[in-house]
């Protein structure tokens, strides 16, 4: 009786049998850890397997209030798999800053024969040597390989994309990228050497690249990529997303989500006014535009027919 009112006495207990209050060691808040670790910090196995801690993967675990972000899901991938393993596919694109596909699973690629079968992990294990460059302080695939490797998943149109942010962004540039597909023996380069022929340097936005495709896939003249207007003293006007030079139209992607402000309204009716005046015809195309995209095509087919051009598309979209 005596030994349980001490206990009464003593508070409630978590599910981990620790008194509630008992606070979790703060050196591993926000991150992945290990078991040895969280042993080295003072935890219990009992309490690694109470509430307040989440198993990730055998062994690596974080506190039920870490986010479990992307970075942190590598972090926490990079524990149960090979020491060669570098991020591949579709992760190697968002972990480099271009978002496509799911988020889950994490691709990874290693020399290493030993299979590997973890929830949320897809791990391909490679022949030839990987030679992974660093990022973000973890190892990863090159852009030119990630873009062969893609081609397994994305489409002509999406890789186009990717390639394009890839040469944007600096990461490789158009003849580097046509080159590795051309010599690639890969899965997947056959539809990346469809898409590396449509790849450019000059697109500043994955949009700009669909505006562009359906231009292209309407048979329409190829434009000119984010070129600076200057009036006829050589003046600058303005920096033309899609320029048709010859007959003087230019293509603008509007990527405007929310009303414009009074000075930014201003600023691009200004804008519209001086190109206007020196002779430009402006289409501007919207993302609700663009559920369409034959329709925009047949609308900058319009405008450069008006400005002399007298070569049909070879396709339409009826």
């Amino acid at each position: 009786m005596r030994r349980a009112g001490l206990v009464a006495a003593s508070g409630s207990r978590d599910g981990d049998g620790m008194p509630a209050s008992r606070p979790l060691p703060t050196e591993l808040a926000g991150r992945v850890f290990t078991r040895a670790e969280a042993l080295a910090h003072g935890l219990t196995p009992r309490m690694l397997d109470g509430s307040r801690i989440v198993s990730i993967h055998p062994g690596v675990h974080r506190y039920a209030d870490t986010e479990p972000t992307f970075a942190l899901m590598v972090e926490a991938a990079r524990h149960v798999l090979p020491r060669d393993a570098a991020i591949s596919h579709v992760t190697n694109l968002r972990w480099r800053g271009y978002e496509v596909g799911t988020e889950l699973p994490l691709h990874f690629s290693t020399n290493v024969p030993r299979h590997v079968d973890r929830e949320g992990l897809v791990v391909h294990r490679r022949q030839g040597w990987l030679h992974p460059e660093i990022v973000r302080g973890v190892p990863v695939l090159g852009p030119d390989r990630t873009f062969v490797d893609c081609a397994t998943r994305l489409s002509v149109g999406t890789l186009v994309r990717v390639g394009d942010w890839l040469v944007a962004t600096g990461q490789t540039d158009v003849t580097r990228l046509h080159d590795y597909v051309l010599t690639s023996h890969l899965d997947g380069v056959q539809r990346a050497r469809r898409a590396a022929l449509l790849v450019r340097a000059g697109s500043e936005s994955p949009r700009e690249t669909d505006v562009r495709l359906a231009l292209l896939d309407a048979g329409l003249p190829e434009p000119e990529l984010n070129v600076d207007i200057h009036d006829h003293r050589g003046r600058f006007v303005a920096r033309g997303d899609l320029v048709y030079r010859t007959f003087g139209v230019l293509v603008e992607y509007d990527g405007w989500h929310h009303e414009r402000d009074a000075a930014q309204r201003q600023h691009d009716h200004l804008r519209r006014e001086r190109l206007e005046a020196e002779g430009w015809r402006v289409v501007v195309v919207t993302i609700a535009d663009m559920r369409d995209p034959y329709a925009v095509a047949g609308r900058v087919q319009q405008a450069l027919i008006q400005r002399g051009y007298s070569t049909y598309p070879a396709r339409s979209g009826a």
